[in-house]
């Protein structure tokens, strides 16, 4: 059987071939959660041994990529794809980067209080 990123029939909608592939896992047990917009970046190259989707987002993070690019790629669900990427971080085979969060504004007060201030000069 080919890899899911290689066969362009797959869609990911077969429930059997998800429940192999996480291993009856799901993302709700997992110490590690992941948003759709974490960063991941692999660490290592993907082993002979390893489950091709593990060794898939392995090569496909050469450069950083989102969970949900990851999962469109593979065309998997993000809640398998996230208990792949609990595996793979587990093992220290990539590395999760959290999204830089939005710059946190001034107080309203603050900004009318300069403008004012800016005004009378």
């Amino acid at each position: 059987m080919s890899e899911p990123d290689q066969d362009p029939d797959w869609d990911g909608s077969d429930p059997e071939r998800i429940y192999v592939i996480t291993g009856g896992r799901s993302s709700d047990g997992d110490q590690t959660t992941f948003d759709l917009i974490t960063l991941i970046v692999s660490r290592s190259e993907p082993t002979t041994t390893m489950q091709p989707e593990h060794a898939a987002i392995l090569r496909l993070c050469g450069s950083p990529l989102s969970v949900a690019e990851i999962s469109a790629y593979l065309r998997l669900p993000a809640s398998a794809v996230t208990v792949l990427l609990a595996d793979l971080l587990g093992e220290g085979r990539i590395e999760a980067r959290a999204c830089i969060p939005k710059a946190i504004l001034p107080d309203r007060d603050l900004l009318e209080a300069v403008i004012h201030g800016l005004q009378r000069l």
